[in-house]
């Protein structure tokens, strides 16, 4: 009890955490602070707690999944917001296991960001190959499971991820008949609204069986079949001509080992006046590796790279880094909204999974819309071309196209 108190001590400062451990014995770090809610937890079993101390995330979630780790005053998000609040990044906070587990953390991350072909299927099946229903509980009705652009704050979710795909739509400079790849095309929102939009034909590519049928359907139902087009294939295997690429929340799976192999692939599937717009989750800082809980549950074989990784990738191709957007708290504004619908739909989580699921789930949410929102992780939004001419001189354009996009 002596470690996980000194532990406590040492994370909490501002905001009030109580701790009642298996023994009855409730003690009190912190000092409450309206920026934090007071959370109160109780360990059901005298042995989480040394796991806690030993590796803070993966042991608190499990445990949290498990039911060892009870929340009897806020909830997971109030927890987590707690901790990571009061280390954010830009002090310099970050978790650090004990070495031994970090070690050995470090060589089976890097073994796991080999995503060889046979292994990528199977890690986008991992996750996107869960329930529609799941999906339909907690995204917005057009599907986008990446950051939302949040014009303004107050925006809805709906809102905030039409606003996202007229932001990328006008950095792609688009006109009626061009050719699109879509890379990673998720459940086909983005080809439906480019084809929608700009005339554009889009061909989507995922390795994802469940997403695919959607888009398809979607696709069918829009009477745009023969426009938008969905295949189940790796980017590798593509081949043709395409005016633009997009690739949005894909790259995060494709691993350091291939990036110059993603980009120079990109350049040849380009004509010569091409343009491609990535959008990804990136780290601040310089290159890491992926935490443990999400490896092990969320995402095997994902890795959120570092700026400087990306830009080594697509080094050496002669593409031109046309223009670099940063987005800091979107993605923690989103999840938000992911988080709260989530927690309405948990009656309905649970009977198509279980208990231990959607507390995996829940943590998974919190995490994530913290490491955005305190922690080192943002969102890039990169444009490359082919040539130095094809995209104009000046941003105006952006906006401007923009304003008549979210008309469309």
């Amino acid at each position: 009890m002596a470690l996980i108190d000194r532990f406590l001590a040492a994370q909490i400062t501002h905001g009030q955490l109580s701790v009642t451990y298996a023994d009855g014995t409730t003690k009190r770090f912190g000092t409450p602070d309206p920026r934090f809610r007071d959370v109160a937890i109780r360990f059901t079993d005298g042995a989480t707690p040394g796991r806690i101390v030993r590796h803070p995330s993966l042991g608190a979630a499990e445990a949290f999944m498990d039911g060892r780790l009870v929340i009897d005053r806020g909830d997971i998000r109030d927890l987590v917001n707690l901790l990571k609040g009061n280390n954010p990044w830009e002090a310099g906070g970050v978790e650090k296991p004990a070495l031994p587990i970090r070690l050995a953390g470090q060589v089976i991350h890097r073994v796991d960001r080999i995503n060889m072909q046979r292994r990528s299927k199977r890690n986008v099946a991992h996750h996107y190959d869960l329930s529609d229903r799941l999906y339909d509980l907690f995204l917005d009705a057009d599907r986008q499971y990446s950051c939302a652009y949040f014009t303004d704050p107050g925006n809805s979710l709906e809102r905030a991820q039409a606003d996202k795909k007229a932001h990328i739509a006008a950095k792609l400079l688009l006109r009626p008949g061009m050719k699109v790849l879509d890379i990673g095309c998720g459940w086909g929102g983005m080809a439906l609204f480019l084809h929608r939009t700009t005339g554009a034909e889009v061909l989507g590519v995922t390795l994802s069986e469940e997403q695919l049928k959607v888009a398809r359907r979607r696709a069918a139902e829009a009477g745009v079949a023969d426009k938008v087009r969905f295949e189940l294939i790796d980017y590798r295997d593509v081949t043709g001509q395409f005016d633009r690429i997009v690739s949005v929340g894909m790259f995060e799976h494709v691993g350091p080992p291939h990036y110059g192999q993603f980009f120079r692939k990109c350049r040849d599937l380009l004509t010569e006046d091409g343009v491609m717009l990535l959008h990804t989750i990136g780290r601040m800082g310089g290159p890491g590796v992926t935490d443990t809980f999400t490896t092990k549950y969320i995402f095997p074989g994902g890795y959120n790279p570092a700026l400087s990784e990306i830009v080594r990738g697509y080094e050496g191709t002669r593409l031109f880094p046309t223009d670099v957007e940063v987005l800091r708290v979107h993605y923690a504004m989103t999840i938000d909204h992911w988080y709260d619908r989530t927690v309405a739909a948990r009656d309905q989580i649970v009977a198509l999974y279980d208990e231990r699921f959607y507390n995996m789930w829940t943590f998974y949410l919190a995490g994530a819309a913290a490491a955005f929102r305190t922690g080192g992780m943002c969102n890039y939004q990169i444009q490359l071309s082919k040539s130095r001419l094809t995209v104009p001189l000046t941003r105006d354009y952006i906006e401007a196209d923009e304003r008549r996009l979210r008309g469309a």
